[in-house]
């Protein structure tokens, strides 16, 4: 007896109509620079001001099978995860970024401080790092929820003066003094392993599209009017952020019950 064979049922979505559209924007954006990508958020309002009505769940579900057609690249057989304690540690990093301030477009060295447990951010722009560098982990740490006991770094010039063989490294005097004022211990990783602060390396990518997009477009009178406005889209990001390993409650709840206590 042949085992019957039916045709694989499709079930309609409100999507459908804007579908052609949609895979032409990602069409679109696969020949632009990464930063200049839009993310799926901003596909999904740019289709709600089109008079869609759906869900962003949809149209990020959409965009999963549709670079999963279009990827070339080979398929990752398995990865290690890393899990850390809430308020164990923090990474941080530098990107380099560009805005309109004071009529002038500047070059700005932006500071990223991401909880790894929690994935609570914090971003803030300076005119230069090498100056205001040993101020930056400071002003984000201590709006996020709880102060990490440890803080991972790559090999950054305002920190490490020498970098020696596998872990050993001579710190920088200022930075290790700040290091001791706010009671963390400084973490290194080893040479060209970017991987190893890989959540907030995402977190650069995350927010150069997600935010810097937008205030690119942007005029700011001066670079306080810019910070005080990353802190706010900082604070609207964690209301759609869910703390990781299986705890539902989103990141914006969490920090509000422990700076409530």
């Amino acid at each position: 007896m042949v085992q019957p064979e039916y045709p694989k049922r499709r079930n309609q979505s409100n999507l459908d109509p804007w579908a052609d559209q949609l895979r032409q924007w990602l069409n679109t954006d696969s020949h632009r620079a990464k930063r200049e990508r839009r993310t799926g958020r901003v596909l999904h309002e740019t289709l709600r001001e089109q008079g869609y009505t759906g869900s962003y769940s949809r149209v990020s579900a959409f965009i999963r099978r549709w670079k999963a057609e279009t990827d070339q690249s080979p398929k990752r057989s398995a990865y290690v995860p890393l899990t850390f304690a809430l308020g164990e540690a923090f990474q941080f990093d530098w990107s380099c970024e560009y805005a309109f301030i004071g009529g002038l477009r500047r070059r700005l060295e932006v500071a990223h401080v991401k909880l790894c447990a929690s994935r609570a951010f914090w971003v803030i722009a300076i005119p230069a790092r090498a100056t205001n560098a040993l101020r930056c982990p400071r002003p984000g740490l201590c709006r996020l929820w709880r102060h990490p006991r440890r803080g991972i770094y790559d090999n950054m010039k305002t920190a490490v003066d020498k970098v020696g063989h596998g872990k050993e490294r001579t710190i920088n005097a200022r930075f290790h003094a700040m290091c001791g004022h706010y009671l963390f211990d400084p973490e290194f990783c080893n040479r060209a392993a970017g991987w190893e602060k890989g959540i907030v390396e995402k977190n650069v990518q995350d927010r150069r599209r997600q935010i810097w997009q937008a205030a690119g477009e942007k005029r700011w009178p001066d670079l306080d009017s810019l910070n005080d406005w990353l802190a706010v889209q900082c604070r609207e990001a964690w209301a759609h952020t869910h703390i990781p390993n299986g705890r539902p409650s989103p990141l914006a709840n969490c920090w509000r019950m422990n700076n409530s206590r």
